[in-house]
């Protein structure tokens, strides 16, 4: 069979999936039918507590350097968090509140809830990991029912946002750092995991598990696939 031909996984069979394997999924473009960070600076803009031209051009240098492999991670993370540090942490969430009603509720994929349910009701650990922010993606995680995240972490003080971050970012080689710490921690391995993703970014962490599946995959990560002989579907 030519790898064009492959079969994709079809959501809502459970037979390739094995008891207390990890799920691991990619969350901006993959469970989600859009970015969350990109559209947190857009629903910012729309509050009118960030300049208009200043984000949407900075959005999508950022953005153009991604899709090419070339983000410089710190300078994003400067841009990105610094809206947090601007403003109190109880404003913020409530602004969040508003954001998950207005713009990511209509982004959460029918077929991303049936994938997910396919494997919790399999057994599987399920964790999403993702280079945005815990303050973004932690309500969003919630919202998909998967309790563990692993995201980039906002520095906080006394409870309230720095504009920097902690730890290591969760990008690139940074998730597989990020998932080696957590498999340490709590004593877990990647024996039959699976990890979902859109962006040939995560292909660090793509080659490190049993079954790695490119979800809507941008053109880099679609060949990999296609060349790799990996599963390739479609959430949308």
């Amino acid at each position: 069979m030519c790898l064009a031909e492959k079969p994709s996984i079809q959501i809502g069979n459970n037979d390739s999936i094995q008891n207390m394997a990890l799920a691991l999924f990619d969350l901006d473009n993959t469970l989600l039918g859009g970015d969350s960070d990109y559209l947190w600076g857009q629903f910012l803009i729309e509050l009118g507590v960030v300049d208009a031209k200043i984000q949407e051009r900075e959005n999508q240098r950022f953005y153009d350097d991604y899709k090419n492999g070339t983000l410089d991670i710190d300078a994003f993370l400067a841009f990105q968090l610094a809206p947090l540090a601007q403003h109190p942490r109880a404003l913020l969430d409530q602004w969040h509140q508003r954001f998950m009603a207005e713009k990511i509720n209509a982004i959460m994929l029918d077929k991303s809830k049936q994938l997910i349910q396919r494997h919790r009701d399999a057994g599987d650990t399920l964790l999403i990991i993702t280079a945005t922010n815990r303050f973004v993606t932690g309500p969003i995680a919630e919202a998909f029912g998967i309790d563990l995240l692993i995201a980039t972490e906002p520095e906080e003080i006394n409870g309230e946002f720095s504009g920097a971050y902690s730890g290591t970012p969760c990008f690139r080689e940074g998730k597989v750092t990020r998932i080696n710490e957590w498999l340490s921690n709590n004593n877990h391995d990647l024996a039959n995991s699976h990890f979902y993703s859109d962006s040939h970014n995560d292909l660090p962490l793509l080659q490190m598990v049993d079954h790695p599946v490119a979800v809507d995959a941008d053109e880099q990560l679609t060949a990999h696939a296609q060349n790799s002989g990996w599963e390739i579907i479609s959430l949308r």
